[in-house]
């Protein structure tokens, strides 16, 4: 599924439905979105995985009372003020995916949005054994789940990796130049041989997907692709030399 307009996916031949949907909001706030099995044995894995994407505003839910301070206790207010919920949206300090949850929240209920805006971008690849997951954010933050299930957290960024982050980031916003939203829920996870980017936007999630082979070549695709790759190596290298947490945020 490489990226570009209806016109263009369709002159491919590329089967996957409705890859780029119209512009715009949904109707309604739809339904909590019916979970796929998790790509991972471990429950705790799929958890992680599934708050990558912030659709599921469930998973960031507050456990106990204590913990309804800050931004959750505008979210998870039990009749959300919209004007609160914007300024949680349009805060430049605020953690990305929490910025993520509350477009969101006003994209369902009808209320403008910007257009275009980049929060996140989540590159998925399924090699023929397990699924690799890198997830850069616009605040800084990355998570990395290698194909064993190897989860690497950075909540603060060393300099090279936060260096190569922001060359992924610039990428993924020319290529969110060329596409829209999709207006589905949530696909599953990749099958086996194809790369799929998930874009984290203001007004909805954009992605593109197709076998590895063929969005190496495609012209939005691959400047993604390359800096992902380039990113996956400096995360690793951080690694090894110790630099990321050691006693990883379940979030």
């Amino acid at each position: 599924m490489p990226f570009g307009n209806y016109n263009q996916f369709e002159s491919r031949r590329l089967i996957l439905k409705k890859l780029f949907a119209r512009f715009g909001a949904p109707q309604e706030p739809p339904s909590p979105p019916v979970k796929a099995p998790g790509p991972y044995v471990a429950s705790s894995l799929n958890c992680i995985y599934d708050l990558l994407f912030c659709d599921d505003p469930s998973l960031f839910r507050p456990k106990t009372e204590t913990q309804t301070s800050d931004w959750r206790s505008i979210l998870f207010n039990s009749d959300p003020e919209p004007i609160a919920v914007r300024g949680v949206a349009e805060d430049q300090m605020q953690e990305s995916r929490v910025r993520m949850l509350a477009f969101n929240w006003l994209r369902q209920r009808q209320l403008g949005v910007p257009k275009k805006e980049l929060l996140g971008v989540i590159v998925e690849i399924r090699p023929q054994e397990g699924l690799l997951v890198l997830a850069a954010y616009a605040d800084g933050r990355i998570r990395y789940i290698g194909r064993t299930g190897k989860l690497v957290v950075f909540e603060s960024t060393p300099a090279g990796v936060a260096d190569q982050a922001a060359k992924l980031l610039a990428a993924s916003r020319t290529a969110i130049d060329h596409i829209g939203p999709w207006e589905g829920a949530r696909l599953p996870p990749p099958p086996q041989g194809n790369i799929r980017m998930t874009f984290l936007v203001s007004d909805g999630l954009y992605f593109g997907e197709g076998p590895t082979a063929t969005m190496q070549q495609d012209p939005i695709g691959a400047p993604v692709i390359r800096e992902a790759r380039k990113l996956e190596e400096s995360v690793i290298d951080a690694v090894r030399e110790g630099q990321h947490m050691k006693n990883v945020p379940q979030s």
